[in-house]
C-alpha cells in the first residue's frame, strides 16, 4: 500500500475540500473481493492517513458508523476535532471506506442523481409507509446490481468481510496490534474484529454500541430509543411560547400525526417539481432526534411545514446523507442498504408485516395509520445469503482491556447496548449522562476526552462506575 496525494479520492464536494489539506495521504488497499476465492477478483479499499504531528506511537484506525459511513472523511475531520488533544501527536489517524462505501471499489450505487431529486429512493420497506411487493424488491436489487457493477459485488459487502480487510490493513500499516475507534455501527465491526482477532488488538474504543445480544431485535430497541427522544423533544418544545406539537407533551404523537398523515394523500411541492412526503417528514424528524442540539430543527421545521415550506427538513436530509441540491454526493444510503442485506437475517412477507406492526408500536409517531400489510424485507431478492453478524459470543476470550462508551439518552444505540457489549468483551464501560448519539469523536467533553486519551496513550482504563456529564 503506497500512500500519496489524496487528489482524485473525493466522492463528494465536501470531501474534495476536506481532502485538499497537503498533509493528508491516501492509498488503495487490495483485498480479495470474495475471501472464498482469494485468487479471484480484487476489491480496492480506499484509505486516508493523517500523519502524527510528533513521533508516532502507532496508527489509530477509525470508523464513523452507518453502515455506509465513510472512514476517510472521518479521519480527516478528526484531525480538526481532536486538534487540541495529545492523540494526534502520538498516532497516525487512519480512516478507510468499508466495502461498498465511498471511494472504495467497487462501490454500491442504486439510483441516479435525478432519481435522488424526484424519485422514491427508499431502501427500507418496514418503517416506510407504503405497500410493497416481491416485484418491488426484485426491481430494487436489479437497480443496485446494474449500478454497482454486477450481482457479485452486492454479495461482497458483509461486515464479516470488512473485518478481514481490517486485519490486512493493520498488517499493511506495519502494526503488530490494532488501535481502533469505532462509533455506532463501527462498534459492530470493532466487536467482530475483537472476536475474530483478539490477539491482534492493542486498544479498542467503541462509542455508541450496537447491542451484540439482540440480533434483528436491536432495530426495535433503536426505534424505541427514537420514540423516547421524540417525547423528550416534545416536552422541551411545550416549554416554549410557540410549539407545533402543543402545550401538552403527552399528546405530541397525536399532534404530529395530524401534521404528517395528510402528506399521505397530498405531498407538499417544493423546488423544481419535487414533492415532500410523509416518509420524508419521518426521516427528517429522526435526523433531528440524533442530538438534543438538533431538536430546534424539528420544531422550526414543523412550523414552516404547516406554512407549506419543507425546505428545512430537505436541507437537513441532504446534509445527513451527504448529497447536495443536485442529487450528487455520498452513497451512504445505498451502501447502508447493501451492507444490511449481507449482515441481517431476512424476513418472509408475513414476518415483515408482523415486524412492521412491532416497529409502529415502538415508534408510534411514525405510524401512518395504514396498517401492517404491504411491508417487505427489501433484501429478500438479494443475490447472496447473509453472513449474519450474530449470534455474538456471550464472552470474548483473549482480549486486552477495551473501552466502551455509552450515552444514557442515546436515541439510536440505547445505553443498554453499551452495557451488554462491555460485558461481552470483558472491558470497561464509561457512562455519559446526556441526550445524543456518540460523543468521543466530537472532542467537546473534557471528561470523556481525559478518559479516552488516558486509555489510548497509556492503556489506562477508567474505574468501574465512572460517569461523565454530557
Amino acid at each position: 500500500m503506497d500512500f500519496s496525494s489524496c487528489r482524485g479520492y473525493a466522492t463528494t464536494s465536501a470531501d474534495k475540500k476536506l481532502f485538499s489539506e497537503p498533509n493528508l495521504e491516501c492509498a488503495h488497499l487490495k483485498v480479495p473481493l470474495n475471501y472464498s476465492h482469494p485468487d479471484g477478483p480484487i476489491a480496492q479499499v480506499a484509505v486516508l492517513r493523517v500523519p502524527a504531528r510528533g513521533p508516532a506511537k502507532g496508527a489509530l484506525v477509525v470508523n464513523s458508523g452507518g453502515p455506509g459511513g465513510p472512514g476517510m472523511s472521518f479521519a480527516a475531520s478528526l484531525e480538526k476535532t481532536l486538534a487540541k488533544r495529545d492523540v494526534p501527536d502520538r498516532f497516525d489517524l487512519v480512516g478507510f471506506d468499508p466495502r461498498g462505501v465511498g471511494a472504495t471499489k467497487p462501490a454500491i450505487s442504486c439510483f441516479t442523481n435525478k432519481e435522488y431529486l424526484t424519485g422514491d429512493v427508499h431502501t427500507e420497506f418496514f418503517l416506510a409507509a407504503g405497500k410493497y411487493t416481491e416485484k418491488d424488491t426484485r426491481h430494487l436489487t436489479d437497480k443496485c446490481a446494474s449500478g454497482s457493477g454486477g450481482r457479485q459485488n452486492l454479495a461482497a459487502v458483509s461486515s464479516r468481510d470488512t473485518v478481514r480487510d481490517m486485519d490486512i490493513l493493520r498488517a499493511a500499516l506495519k502494526q503488530k496490534k490494532l488501535n481502533f475507534l469505532g462509533q455506532s455501527y463501527g462498534t459492530r465491526i470493532g466487536a467482530l474484529y475483537a472476536d475474530k482477532f483478539p490477539n491482534n488488538v492493542r486498544a479498542m474504543i467503541l462509542d455508541g454500541a450496537v447491542d451484540p445480544s439482540l440480533g434483528n431485535k436491536r432495530r426495535l430497541l433503536q426505534y424505541a430509543g427514537f420514540q423516547r427522544s421524540f417525547e423528550q423533544m416534545a416536552k422541551d418544545c411545550a416549554a416554549h411560547t410557540v410549539c407545533p406539537l402543543g402545550k401538552n407533551s403527552d399528546n405530541a404523537t397525536r399532534e404530529f400525526q395530524k401534521i404528517a398523515r395528510p402528506l399521505l394523500e397530498k405531498a407538499v411541492p417544493y423546488g423544481n417539481g419535487q414533492n415532500f412526503t410523509f416518509n420524508d417528514l419521518v426521516d427528517g424528524v429522526i435526523i433531528g432526534l440524533y442530538s438534543k442540539d438538533s431538536w430546534p430543527l424539528i420544531t422550526k421545521g414543523l412550523v414552516e411545514l404547516k406554512q407549506g415550506k419543507p425546505e428545512r427538513f430537505v436541507q437537513a436530509a441532504q446534509i445527513f446523507s451527504g448529497r447536495d441540491a443536485s442529487g450528487s454526493g455520498s452513497n451512504y444510503d445505498v451502501a447502508n442498504f447493501a451492507i444490511t442485506c449481507m449482515d441481517e437475517a431476512r424476513l418472509t412477507a408475513k414476518e415483515a408485516a408482523d415486524f412492521r406492526g412491532m416497529v409502529y408500536k415502538m415508534l408510534p409517531f411514525a405510524d401512518p395509520g395504514t396498517g401492517n400489510a404491504g411491508a417487505r424485507d427489501a433484501c429478500e431478492s438479494w443475490p447472496a445469503k447473509p453472513k449474519t453478524t450474530y449470534p455474538f459470543p456471550r464472552k470474548v476470550k483473549g482480549l486486552p482491556p477495551t473501552l466502551t462508551i455509552s450515552v444514557t439518552g442515546d436515541p439510536s444505540t440505547p445505553y443498554s447496548g453499551g452495557v451488554h457489549l462491555a460485558d461481552a468483551l470483558g472491558g470497561s464501560l464509561l457512562t455519559v449522562k446526556g441526550e445524543q448519539h456518540t460523543i468521543a469523536s466530537s472532542g467537546i467533553n473534557s471528561c470523556v476526552n481525559k478518559v479516552v486519551d488516558a486509555y489510548l496513550i497509556n492503556l489506562k482504563v477508567p474505574k468501574r462506575g465512572t460517569e461523565c456529564a454530557a
